[in-house]
């Protein structure tokens, strides 16, 4: 019966101070609810960033070559830098670390593809094998391009859903024909990328081997991707040292002329993305719990108020023999409920804002807002510190307040 009386009691209290309680409950209110906009926010902008990393494994290096700008050994600069077969198998048999290795040149110029009667200009890839782990291919039909594709020089092509749909106009495709620059070569999968952009769709994957024979007239390797199977930056930053030191031997240039060759590091600046992201969660919470605690504040000045405006009937409580611990939970509990109910109302609705606008603002760098059950349970056990925050000091001075005192008050 006493639980059942101290709630009446609470809910007589709101309902003589509607207009109080309703400024007390907003500032929490708004408090949540900018913090859960805001590391929706943040995690849109994070998704958007993973996204670009997203089509291709992110612990990659990324390597090509440039032009000299620095004299060695008596060679002047502007030379280009192009590695070959013999450069892909040196660093696959001699750098430690390896986890996957493929090759990549493109076949430049008039890329029309043919089957029957349908045409289409395409993104023609010659790669090796594990180019299709690398860059995360799904496929949907048949199989990627494999090594033995690559050591007999096979024509056969891997397509992407998009050139199947152009070509084939929804019949099948594995096992037929297609005419790649009037050389025909043989379907043996259907892709789909991982990332869902229509453009990488637009491909035909061939082994790198056969391309060099028929199409490029030379051993050619425009790209090469390494990943690494530690998936560590320091790891990373190692095996990058290696590979430049190695191609500088190769092809007689300054180890550090870093126009002569380039490499991007996927693990690296993934790393710093992410620390970038921890900061701006890091700072993101710091906003929305200092927000938080000004409704804290707001809310334990108006709990001062009400312990002071029932002075009386807490001393009369007292005298009744009403102990400290049960004035103070009282006080705690009215705070409690008004900053519980209002964070969340603000939370629900920061949710329900995320959800409405999501669909209007997917760009590049910005994809999928949301909050995780996470984000909601670290909420959830902020309203309730912040209600206990509110109600401690009020409660506290009610506790104290003495009988006789309380009693003489006016």
């Amino acid at each position: 019966m006493f639980f059942i009386d101290r709630w009446e009691e609470i809910f007589s209290t709101i309902r003589k101070n509607k207009l109080r309680t309703f400024l007390t409950g907003f500032s929490v209110a708004w408090g949540i609810f900018m913090l859960i906009i805001l590391l929706g926010s943040g995690q849109g902008l994070e998704n958007g960033v993973k996204s670009q990393f997203g089509s291709s494994a992110v612990n990659t290096l990324w390597v090509w070559g440039g032009e000299t700008s620095m004299a060695h050994k008596g060679l002047k600069p502007g030379r280009d830098i192009n590695f070959e077969n013999a450069d892909y198998t040196d660093i696959k048999n001699h750098i430690s670390g390896i986890e996957y290795m493929a090759g990549r040149s493109h076949i430049w110029g008039d890329n029309t593809i043919s089957y029957k009667n349908e045409y289409g200009n395409f993104d023609i890839r010659s790669v090796h094998p594990d180019y299709g782990v690398i860059e995360k291919v799904k496929i949907l039909e048949g199989r990627f391009i494999n090594p033995y594709d690559v050591e007999q020089t096979q024509k056969v092509a891997t397509i992407g859903i998009a050139v199947q749909d152009a070509l084939f106009k929804g019949k099948p495709a594995l096992g037929e024909y297609i005419n790649v620059k009037g050389v025909p070569f043989k379907v043996v999968g259907v892709f789909e990328d991982d990332d869902g952009r229509q453009d990488n769709q637009r491909v035909v994957y061939m082994p790198i081997t056969t391309a060099q024979k028929v199409f490029i007239g030379r051993e050619r390797v425009q790209t090469m991707a390494i990943t690494i199977a530690s998936r560590d930056v320091e790891d990373s930053k190692r095996m990058e040292d290696e590979v430049r030191t190695k191609l500088a031997q190769r092809h007689n240039f300054a180890k550090e002329d870093e126009r002569a060759m380039f490499i991007w590091n996927g693990v690296q600046e993934f790393k710093q993305f992410m620390d970038l992201f921890a900061v701006i969660e890091l700072f993101i919470w710091v906003i929305g719990i200092m927000t938080i605690v000004a409704g804290i504040v707001g809310v334990s000045n108006i709990m001062m108020i009400a312990v002071k405006e029932r002075t009386k009937e807490i001393g009369i409580r007292k005298s009744m023999g009403a102990t400290p611990m049960s004035i103070i939970l009282l006080i705690m509990q009215e705070s409690v409920f008004i900053t519980g109910i209002a964070g969340y109302m603000g939370l629900v609705l920061g949710v329900a804002v995320l959800e409405l606008v999501n669909p209007y603002i997917q760009t590049e760098f910005f994809r999928n807002p949301e909050v995780n059950i996470s984000t909601a349970i670290y909420a959830t056990l902020v309203l309730i510190i912040a209600g206990l925050l509110a109600g401690f000091f009020p409660a506290r001075k009610a506790a104290s307040i003495k009988p006789v005192v309380a009693l003489r008050d006016e």
